[in-house]
């Protein structure tokens, strides 16, 4: 939508007024690009008869989801698998907490880890949204066919967070702030990136992790209002790397072709 309106996408806009996660569709694209709501619950207002105001949570079931879950944000990324099609790309505007969330977070990260090819990470900034201190994540993966195997083999991500600020008015982001990234995006051939951390660099902001590194990832349990929230010994989360001057890079611990029929939502 925000691309539509910034004259992106052609002239016809083929907008539906419809619930997005109501169901799948049925349409399929090779390319998705979104940026859906925050929030992790999803509810219904309800006005009664006397003017009282009550809210119902919506748990979102369906057939062609990993996990049952009223987290939005989880059923947005669930939502985007489904719309594409074999080898389909994707490009999602993620909340922070969604790569370190318990529980069915954890069920659609290991489901997308071995079903997509999840290849890069990109840590936003804040400042990037009208709500201050939003902390967020561009996710891209690809659709694969069936494999007994993970099509995840390395991520790479690329922290544009750490030492960078930027205001919507006064310094917002340009396409030049970027101009590193998609360089080492490489688009042309994204099987040949070369990383730009290491030990004897370590301001560098490129790098990558393997699967395996992925995959054991920790998490401490979070405390919740007092009492504690379980999670299980080995939860898949990506490590978001903090890049520091003259310090070696650490992984942070989570908190508590050009004619592709393409869907910008």
């Amino acid at each position: 939508m925000n691309m539509m309106l910034h004259g992106i996408g052609g002239d016809e806009l083929p907008l539906v007024v419809a619930d997005s996660l109501a169901g799948d569709p049925g349409d399929r694209y090779e390319i998705v690009m979104t940026n859906p709501p925050f929030g992790k619950k999803s509810s219904t207002t309800i006005v009664a008869d006397d003017g009282k105001v009550a809210r119902e949570t919506e748990i979102i079931e369906r057939d062609d989801f990993w996990a049952t879950t009223s987290n939005k944000q989880l059923n947005f990324l669930q939502h985007v698998k489904t719309l594409l099609k074999q080898n389909g790309r994707a490009a999602i505007v993620v909340p922070y907490n969604v790569l370190f969330e318990g529980g069915a977070g954890e069920t659609v990260r290991r489901k997308l880890l071995h079903e997509c090819e999840v290849h890069t990470l990109l840590p936003l900034p804040t400042g990037l949204f009208y709500a201050q201190g939003v902390k967020a994540n561009v996710l891209f993966f690809d659709k694969k066919p069936a494999s007994e195997t993970p099509w995840t083999k390395k991520l790479w991500i690329y922290d544009l967070r750490t030492n960078k600020h930027f205001t919507l008015k006064t310094d917002p982001l340009k396409r030049e702030d970027l101009d590193e990234f998609v360089q080492c995006y490489n688009p042309e051939n994204r099987y040949q990136r070369n990383a730009l951390w290491s030990d004897k660099t370590p301001d560098g902001r490129w790098r990558s992790y393997e699967y395996d590194e992925l995959i054991t990832a920790t998490k401490r349990a979070s405390t919740s209002s007092g009492s504690a929230t379980k999670a299980s010994k080995n939860p898949t989360t990506f490590p978001i790397p903090t890049f520091s001057p003259r310090k070696s890079s650490k992984i942070s611990k989570p908190p508590s072709n050009n004619s592709a029929k393409s869907l910008v939502t």
